[in-house]
């Protein structure tokens, strides 16, 4: 299976789960009019928000166009968010496009030819364009010039097209995969963090307010606690335990709604779902804790493999449940914990040493 080939997997899981992080067209909908339309709107990553209100204010001042950005993090941050946001601080238009939609060097000529001065370009998942493109968006991003290619082999002529200012916003999830010479050339790059749960009740409140939703502090902040530090979670889950409010009870959120409407989706107090338990079950009931080969653990749970590396190892190692190591997927003390299960006297590998516990 190929990168691309990956990643839509995962992606699709990702959009199927009530906490993946991925969004759907449903969630595409629902976040744009939700979406805060300036940087006072835009709730938590406060450092980003003051390097890039520098950036764009200092741009404005000098009557030019913003220096291109590059945003990176896990899905549901709010990359897409603020280049919106970017493009009305600049007062400027805004394309999206995707590195996936990106094959071709001409896919990417056509787009750039047709940009107007000052316009915002947003390129999400750029890592996965291809690498003609890439080697193209070199000199579109540092001189504004494309050398389009007409003809084939020796016969073949470059000519040049001149391309207007524009800011070029690129998102990716992996910026690691970048190229240096690509990554080099973003005159600003932020690295979005995972939200703290106060932060959250935040954006679940004005969520709420706008969804006509009432909500209380214990509510939100029930739903805030099992959100995954993911804004577009949040949200989700706020929908959900809306309509089981509506139904179920006077339409108003309170701590016993949220958690009643979270435990109908299978969404516990740290915010795992069935595919985390899943997981977690897995290691400790059939290979007491670990540590077990990736492969073996996703033919335990019915999974594909990339599904589990990539949908449900991330948050799990994240919360201290899962530890990667060279001889496998082990088992962390918090996981027994959590799931109501008493670990052996020594867990140990397959080779009889110990891994995380102690006699």
């Amino acid at each position: 299976m190929n990168w691309d080939d990956t990643s839509s997997v995962t992606d699709d899981t990702q959009a199927g789960r009530l906490v993946g992080a991925a969004a759907d067209g449903e969630d595409q909908a629902v976040e744009a009019a939700l979406r805060p339309k300036s940087l006072d709107e835009f709730v938590g990553q406060e450092r980003v928000r003051e390097q890039l209100d520098l950036v764009l204010k200092a741009a404005r001042q000098r009557g030019a166009t913003a220096d291109h950005v590059l945003l990176s993090g896990a899905p549901g941050l709010g990359k897409t968010t603020l280049s919106m946001i970017i493009a009305a601080e600049m007062g400027a238009p805004i394309r999206i496009t995707s590195g996936p939609a990106i094959q071709h060097a001409g896919d990417l000529a056509a787009i750039l030819s047709s940009l107007q001065e000052g316009e915002v370009l947003f390129l999400d998942e750029i890592h996965r364009m291809s690498r003609p493109a890439e080697e193209m968006l070199y000199m579109a991003m540092e001189d504004f010039r494309v050398d389009v290619i007409v003809g084939k082999g020796p016969g073949a002529t470059a000519i040049p097209l001149e391309l207007p200012p524009f800011t070029l916003v690129g998102a990716t999830t992996r910026a690691g995969l970048l190229p240096p010479p690509l990554r080099d050339r973003f005159g600003f790059t932020a690295h979005m963090e995972f939200y703290e749960p106060v932060e959250l009740e935040r954006v679940i409140h004005r969520s709420a307010s706008l969804l006509n939703v009432e909500i209380g502090a214990d509510g939100a902040a029930e739903i805030a606690g099992r959100s995954r530090g993911t804004p577009r979670i949040a949200n989700r889950l706020l929908r959900r335990v809306r309509d089981y409010a509506q139904v179920k009870a006077d339409g108003v959120i309170s701590r016993d709604i949220a958690a009643a409407a979270l435990a109908v989706y299978e969404v516990d107090a740290r915010g795992l779902d069935r595919l985390d338990r899943a997981v977690l079950q897995a290691l400790l009931k059939l290979f007491g804790g670990g540590p077990v080969g990736l492969s073996t653990l996703a033919v335990a749970v019915g999974e594909e493999r990339e599904t589990v590396e990539e949908v449900a190892e991330p948050f799990l190692v994240r919360e201290g449940l899962l530890a990667r190591t060279p001889r496998g997927r082990v088992a962390t003390p918090a996981a027994w914990a959590h799931l109501g299960l008493t670990p052996p006297r020594q867990a140990t590998g397959g080779n009889g040493q110990q891994d995380l516990f102690g006699a």
